[in-house]
């Protein structure tokens, strides 16, 4: 009877394990259902990414504690967040989902999803009504030994069939983030002759900064008249409002020291820049600006 009493303490649930599960087995199918139902790819990822962390949870609360950390740091930390960086990086849209290259895989996908739910019950239901070895029995000669041997002698076969698995997920990530071309891609000179037919910017935009005093990318150059040129900032940078202003107290000081530059190399008399906050253009930045005022 004793063996009974203490095979029962160990099969049965304790008040904090079932209220963990209560809590975050509702998150772990909100955060399947996620990965499924969400559009955009890289919300999908960070769902499923969410459901690794809950079962690994799970398994360190059952006494696998092997299996929970390699849950997290090989699938989760690893496997996972390499397939997020890389629809991040290569930017996987929605639209790419609606367009179906093989014919009948959803169909497929739907029989694959309900063999799954299949075995799931069946495992669920075959868990319930058998009997339970315990804690105390399988990790008698530790957790890492017990699995390994469960892995490659009872149930090799499940395990190399799952490897293969992964590698098949593997190559389809990387086929959904090809993306087939069927235009031929302009040549240079056809994008020159475009941009001439537009009408729009046909020399290399120019350089931001002022009088090539700043080499920064969010102060704008000037014009001949001294004014700054909208071209010579990114538009990002324009949107957000990030580009800084260039004060007429800075404009005044350059005048003169291109004024005071002027007369000590023999040159005086030419006053343009102070009148205009700055006309003498010596730099590269209002160099671009007199070819943009002459457009």
């Amino acid at each position: 009877m004793s063996a009974l009493a203490t095979l029962a303490v160990e099969t049965s649930t304790s008040t904090g394990e079932a209220a963990q599960f209560w809590i975050m087995a509702p998150l772990a199918v909100a955060g399947g259902l996620g990965t499924v139902l969400l559009k955009r790819a890289v919300h999908s990822a960070l769902c499923l990414a969410g459901t690794m962390v809950i079962l690994a949870l799970f398994y360190l609360a059952n006494g696998a504690y092997f299996l929970g950390v390699v849950q997290i740091v090989v699938y989760t930390g690893a496997v996972m967040m390499l397939f997020l960086f890389v629809l991040m990086l290569v930017g996987v849209s929605s639209a790419d989902s609606l367009t179906e290259t093989l014919k009948g895989q959803r169909w497929l996908a739907l029989a694959c999803g309900l063999g799954l739910g299949i075995l799931l019950i069946a495992g669920i239901g075959r868990a319930s009504v058998g009997t339970f070895t315990g804690l105390a029995e399988a990790n008698a000669g530790g957790n890492v030994q017990g699995l390994a041997s469960l892995l490659f002698t009872r149930y090799v076969v499940a395990f190399e069939v799952t490897g293969v698995l992964l590698t098949v997920a593997a190559v389809g990530a990387t086929l959904l983030t090809h993306r087939e071309r069927i235009e031929r891609t302009a040549s240079q000179r056809e994008q020159a002759e475009a941009r001439v037919r537009a009408g729009t910017q046909l020399p290399p935009l120019p350089a931001p900064g002022v009088y090539a005093r700043h080499n920064a990318v969010d102060i704008p150059g000037l014009l001949p008249d001294g004014t700054p040129s909208d071209l010579t900032v990114s538009a990002t940078l324009r949107e957000r409002g990030q580009v800084r202003e260039v004060h007429r107290q800075a404009l005044a000081d350059l005048a003169a020291l291109e004024h005071r530059t002027a007369e000590h190399q023999g040159r005086g008399g030419d006053d343009r820049g102070s009148d205009s906050g700055g006309d003498s253009g010596s730099g590269d930045g209002t160099a671009a600006g007199a070819e943009e005022a002459r457009q």
